[in-house]
C-alpha cells in the first residue's frame, strides 16, 4: 500500500533552491533513510511530506486514511504535563509509562513541560510519536539526547516496527541497522539507493567517479575544439557557425562545484601546549539538597589527550565538563589547570547567535571585516561565498550549529571539549571533524552518545554508571562496549538463576529487596516485550469479535480465548507498575 507519493516537488529558501523536482514514493513496510548536508532541505522535505508546508511546486499524495506519526526538530508540546503531551495521541497508559521510562524521562510525569530543557522535551516528544498509532513513523534526528541504552532500545523498536519508516539521523549505526533504502538530497537533487548506509556510500562514491570521469571526457573534447578553432577553419558556413557554437559551449563549460570546498585544516596557529594541562584532585560536585552528582574524581589529561565521557543521562558528564572548563566550581576537590592551556567548551546550547547578523560577522567578532584567515577558516568549513554573507536567520539548524562550531574552533584552544557535538551535524561534517580531531595538536575531551564518532576518535573513557561512581576505563568505546556486553550477560545468568529455582511466580520479587538496578531494567524490559506481545493478540481477538458479528459459537470461542489474555495483560501491568516503583526507590 501507498503510504505517500510526492512528484516533482520543489522548495526554495531565499537566494536559491533548496530542492528541485525530488518525487519520492513510501510504500507500507519501507524503512527510508533521508540523508543530505546541512541546509539540504530535509526538513523541509519532511514538512511538505507530513502536510504542515507547500511545496512551491510539485504534487503530494497522501493514502487514504493513513496514520503519520511524526518527530520534527521543534516539537510543539503543548502547555500541560509530560503526560498530557503524550496521552493527546492516544496510546495504551501502560505503553507510555514503558517509553517514557525508555527514553529517560520515567516519574516525569507529572512534570510541566514548560520545565523541561531542550534535550528532555525532544525525549517526550519522541515517546509521543512512537506510541501514536500509525502507519507512518517519520522521525527528524530522534537519537539526539538519547544515552547509549535509550539508542539502542530505540533501534530495536525501530527495527520491530511494522509500518513505513522515514528516518533523519547522523547515526551511522542506527541508519546501517534500520533502513533499507537511503534517500539522498545532494545539491537540490534527489539520488535513491536501495540498500543501508553502506549502499549510499557506495552510490555516492560512484557518482563523483562519474562526475571525475565526464570532466576527464569535457577537457579532451575542450581540447580537440580548441585546436580545430585554432587552425582557423571557415566561419562562414552554417555548419561551421554550429561547431563554433558547439566548441565554445565545450570550452566555457565547468564540472559542477563540489557540494563543500576547502578542507578542515585550522590546526595552524594553535599554541603550544606543555606538559602541565588539567589536573583534576578528588573531585566531587552535587547540587544543594541533592545527592552528588560525582565523588572523589581523580583525572589528569595528557597534551594529546583523547577522552570520551559517557553514561546515562542525568548521570553528571555534562557537569563534568563545565566543572574542568571552571565554568562552575566542585564541591569539594581541586582542579588545576596548567599555565599553557588554552581551553574552549562547545556545550549542547552552543554560542548565542545574532540571527540578524551576516555569517562572516559572528565569525570575525567586533573586526570589521574578514582577513584571508577569516575567508580560508569559512571555506574550510563549506561556508562558501555567497554563504559568507548569508543572514544568520537564513540558515538550517544544522549550518548554525555548524558555524557555532566553526566559532569555538576559531580560536584556537589547545584543549577543546565537546559536549554532544554530533547533534544536528549531517555525516559529512562528522567525518570531516573526525580526521581535525584525530590531526588536533591538543587535549580533548567529547561526551557523545554517538557511538561511531566515538569509536573513532578516543582512546580511553570515562565511565559514569550512575551512582556517583566516575572510573577511567582504557581502551576506548570498544572496551566500553565489551564491559556492557559482559554486564548485560552477568544480568542475564541473574534473573535466570532467580526464574529456575522455583514456580514462575516466585520471579515476582516484592520492592525493595535489594536488586540491582540492572536487573530490575531488564525485568522490565522482559515484562515490556510480553505485554507487546499479548496487546497484539488481544488486538486480534478483539477484530474477530467483532467481526463474529451473531454468530454465538464463534463469539463463545473468541471470548473464551481472549478472557485468559485481557487477565494476563491486567497482572503484567501491575507487575510493570511494581518494577517501575522498585527501580525509582
Amino acid at each position: 500500500m501507498i503510504l505517500i507519493d510526492a512528484t516533482d516537488v520543489t522548495m526554495i529558501r531565499p537566494g536559491r533552491d533548496l530542492f528541485r523536482d525530488v518525487s519520492v514514493t513510501i510504500s507500507d513496510g519501507e524503512r527510508i533513510g533521508l540523508v543530505g548536508l546541512n541546509g539540504t532541505g530535509k526538513s523541509s522535505l519532511i514538512d511538505v511530506l507530513i502536510g504542515t508546508r507547500d511545496p512551491e511546486s510539485g504534487t503530494v499524495r497522501r493514502g487514504r486514511d493513513v496514520r503519520i506519526a511524526a518527530l520534527d526538530q521543534n516539537p510543539d508540546l503543548g502547555s500541560g504535563t509530560v503526560r498530557d503531551a503524550v496521552e493527546g495521541v492516544a496510546g495504551e497508559s501502560w505503553e507510555i509509562d514503558a517509553v517514557l521510562d525508555r527514553l529517560g524521562m520515567g516519574g516525569r510525569s507529572e512534570t510541566p513541560v514548560a520545565q523541561l530543557s531542550g534535550g528532555e522535551a525532544k525525549r517526550v516528544a519522541l515517546a509521543r510519536a512512537l506510541v501514536h498509532p500509525s502507519d507512518l513513523l517519520i522521525l527528524d534526528e530522534p537519537t539526539n539526547h538519547l544515552d547509549v541504552d535509550a539508542i539502542e532500545w530505540l533501534e530495536n523498536r525501530l527495527a520491530a516496527y511494522k509500518g513505513g519508516l522515514l528516518l533523519v539521523t547522523h547515526d551511522r549505526h542506527v541508519l546501517d541497522r534500520v533502513t533499507n533504502r537511503v534517500l539522498e538530497l545532494d545539491r537540490g537533487r534527489a539520488y535513491v539507493h536501495e540498500g543501508g548506509y553502506d549502499a549510499y556510500l557506495e552510490g555516492r562514491a560512484l557518482r563523483e567517479e562519474q562526475a571525475q570521469q565526464q570532466e576527464r571526457v569535457r577537457a579532451n573534447l575542450a581540447r580537440t575544439e580548441l585546436a580545430w578553432l585554432r587552425r582557423g577553419a571557415p566561419a562562414r558556413t552554417s555548419k561551421a557557425k554550429a561547431r563554433i557554437r558547439s566548441a565554445t559551449e565545450i570550452v566555457t563549460a565547468r564540472p559542477e562545484e563540489a557540494a563543500r570546498t576547502g578542507s578542515l585544516d585550522l590546526h595552524f596557529g594553535t599554541p603550544r601546549l606543555g606538559n602541565d594541562v588539567v589536573e583534576l584532585d578528588h573531585v566531587s560536585f552535587g547540587y544543594p539538597d541533592h545527592e552528588p552528582l560525582f565523588t572523589d574524581v581523580e583525572l589528569s589529561l595528557d597534551p594529546r589527550e583523547r577522552l570520551g565521557i559517557v553514561g546515562s543521562n542525568g548521570t553528571g558528564k555534562s557537569t563534568l565538563l563545565d566543572v574542568i572548563s571552571g565554568r562552575i566550581s566542585p564541591t569539594s576537590g581541586s582542579v588545576r589547570v596548567g599555565s599553557t592551556v588554552s581551553m574552549e567548551l562547545f556545550d549542547q546550547r552552543g554560542i548565542e547567535l545574532n540571527p540578524a547578523m551576516r555569517v562572516w560577522q559572528a565569525v570575525v567578532g567586533d573586526a570589521p571585516k574578514p582577513d584571508w584567515h577569516d575567508t580560508a577558516l569559512m571555506e574550510s568549513f563549506w561556508f562558501d561565498s555567497d554563504a559568507q554573507y548569508a543572514p544568520i536567520e537564513l540558515l538550517s539548524g544544522g549550518e548554525r550549529r555548524r558555524l557555532q562550531l566553526l566559532i569555538t574552533l576559531a580560536k584556537r584552544p589547545n584543549v577543546l571539549l565537546l559536549d554532544e557535538p554530533t547533534n544536528d551535524l549531517d555525516l559529512d561534517t562528522l567525518r570531516v571533524l573526525e580526521d581535525f580531531l584525530e590531526n588536533y595538536p591538543g587535549a580533548v575531551v567529547v561526551v557523545s552518545h554517538d557511538r561511531a564518532f566515538l569509536e573513532r576518535t578516543v582512546d580511553d573513557v570515562i565511565v559514569f554508571d550512575g551512582t556517583g561512581t566516575v572510573g577511567r576505563l582504557p581502551g576506548g568505546y570498544e572496551a566500553y562496549e565489551r564491559l556492557r556486553t559482559h554486564q548485560a550477560s552477568s544480568m542475564k545468568n541473574d534473573s535466570t538463576r532467580q526464574t529456575s529455582s522455583g514456580p514462575k511466580k516466585t520471579k515476582h520479587k516484592s520492592i525493595g529487596d535489594g536488586r540491582s538496578a540492572s536487573t530490575i531494567r531488564h525485568e522490565l524490559k522482559t515484562v515490556e516485550k510480553d505485554m507487546a506481545r499479548l496487546d497484539k493478540k488481544r488486538t486480534s481477538l478483539t477484530s474477530e469479535l467483532e467481526a463474529a458479528g451473531s454468530d454465538h459459537e464463534a463469539l463463545v470461542r473468541i471470548g473464551a480465548e481472549l478472557t485468559p489474555v485481557v487477565d494476563e495483560i491486567n497482572g503484567l501491568e501491575e507487575r510493570w507498575l511494581e518494577l517501575s516503583e522498585e527501580a525509582e526507590s
